[in-house]
């Protein structure tokens, strides 16, 4: 078996990769002569290409002989080698227009895809993701993003950062005022969002504490879905009905949109839930969130405010509360600032990398050699031309 890493091809580039030098060695070494592996040669990944060829890894122009090629992000058509099996976050399991060319070409090419983001142990949780980085970069991104429009401090973006720690030393030379702080969703992103709110030394107050009281110092409140959604039938919030009939909830944000300055959005959103709430409404004078931080960034989701992704370098863009039109990002004190970068983790991308390559190591590579890999089946989206029997609902999406 010959295993490749490929070079990112989306732009703007991505410097991530989804293996180390020493995680690539290590399998290497572990595997002996039933495994080789190559790496596509790279002017900018995190990793140069002598770091790899230290720990003893082939680096190539050409991964075509290889057997099995990871990347991180979706990889561009022209690139795509015909009957091979790719493993990268595909982006397509919730029907997303802009990657609709890319399956189809994966089919006509009779190409295997599994998605990092459907890889799950037996109790069904994720086990290989960037979301703790997601978490902490969206996080720090949105205190960048309000000291930019406050000017009340400054701070270096966290692509400017050389580490973690370089990021919280940063950090220390943020004052804020007694502002209020909401953040959505407590899985793996929202753990990397509370890292950076504890560096901050920022206060965490319950839900209802929240929204009755005043402080004298900044706190933030974590919602849970139960938190914000309701039942349209009047009967309240129910876990497992939600996760079966979303569509049959309600947001009930706006309480928290009304107390909040800054929104830190870190919650899976499904199509069929209720977004946080409707675009009209930030045209009420009491809609009191001016930043808001969509690390979800699903475009005309959750978080209707966010009509684009926005990049690396250019990672805020304003929307005007009356006419609910785009505008240059700190146009006006009275606009709402949106940081809605959809590859956050590319800001520290050699820790993110590192985290991620150790998943990989763990859950994927003793996989590889297996006839039948119950974890890898279950993360396949297409093989031999056509869709796997769990995708099938993505039939008139590729037609």
């Amino acid at each position: 078996m010959k295993i490749g890493i490929i070079r990112e091809g989306k732009i703007p580039v991505d410097r991530r990769t989804p293996f180390t030098p020493e995680i690539l060695h290590d399998i290497q070494k572990s595997a002996g002569d039933s495994l080789s592996i190559c790496v596509e040669t790279s002017a900018f990944r995190c990793y140069t290409d002598e770091e790899y060829q230290e720990q003893g890894i082939e680096v190539v122009s050409d991964l075509s002989k290889a057997d099995i090629l990871f990347g991180v992000k979706e990889v561009p058509i022209d690139r795509l080698i015909p009957e091979k099996t790719y493993f990268f976050f595909s982006h397509t399991i919730k029907k997303q227009p802009r990657n609709k060319a890319m399956l189809q070409a994966i089919l006509a090419k009779s190409i295997r895809l599994i998605d990092y983001e459907l890889l799950k142990n037996p109790a069904g949780e994720r086990v290989v993701a960037f979301g703790r980085w997601a978490g902490v970069v969206g996080a720090y991104n949105a205190f960048w993003t309000y000291g930019k429009k406050t000017g009340l401090y400054q701070i270096r973006r966290a692509l400017d950062c050389r580490d973690l720690d370089d990021l919280k030393v940063e950090l220390k030379k943020v004052v804020l005022p007694p502002i209020k702080i909401v953040v959505t969703g407590r899985g793996r992103v929202g753990k990397g969002v509370l890292e950076i709110l504890e560096i901050l030394g920022i206060r965490e107050v319950e839900p209802q504490d929240f929204l009755r009281n005043d402080f004298e110092e900044p706190v933030f409140t974590c919602l849970s879905t139960a938190d914000y959604v309701r039942s349209i039938s009047g009967k309240g919030y129910e876990q497992a009905h939600f996760y079966a009939h979303p569509e049959a909830y309600e947001s009930q944000f706006m309480p928290f949109a009304e107390a909040a300055e800054i929104l830190i959005a870190a919650a899976f959103w499904d199509p069929k839930a209720p977004r946080l709430f409707e675009l009209e409404a930030i045209q009420s004078i009491n809609f009191s969130i001016s930043v808001i931080a969509d690390i979800t960034c699903d475009i005309d989701g959750s978080v209707p405010t966010t009509h684009r992704a926005s990049t690396l370098l250019d990672p805020v863009y304003d929307i005007d509360r009356s006419t609910t039109e785009e505008l240059t990002p700190f146009a006006n004190q009275h606009s709402i600032s949106v940081m809605a970068i959809d590859n956050l983790p590319c800001e520290l991308p050699r820790e993110s990398s590192a985290e991620f390559a150790r998943q990989l190591r763990e859950w994927v590579a003793p996989e590889l050699g297996k006839e039948n890999s119950a974890i890898l089946e279950k993360a396949t989206i297409a093989r031999d031309g056509d869709l796997t029997l769990e995708f099938m609902y993505l039939s008139d999406y590729v037609k």
